[in-house]
């Protein structure tokens, strides 16, 4: 089942919106949960952190800036 181009920049716009402000929480939470770090190793943690949310979107993110490609 293929998602078409509104729903998809519909789903995008939700996630962006939505999902990452929750994903941060929840990841500056379960950071906080153990002692701190070392500030590279911490630095290291919230790059890998701030890559990974967008891997699971990376369909629904494609050709979102481009123009409707069904529209005329």
């Amino acid at each position: 089942m293929t998602l078409s181009y509104k729903a998809r920049r519909r789903l995008s716009l939700l996630i962006l919106l939505v999902g990452l402000p929750v994903y941060a929480v929840a990841s500056i939470s379960l950071i906080a949960q153990f002692d701190r770090p070392s500030i590279f190793l911490e630095l290291f943690i919230y790059l890998c952190l701030g890559v990974v949310w967008a891997i699971p979107f990376k369909y629904i993110f494609k050709g979102i800036g481009q123009a409707d490609p069904d529209g005329k």
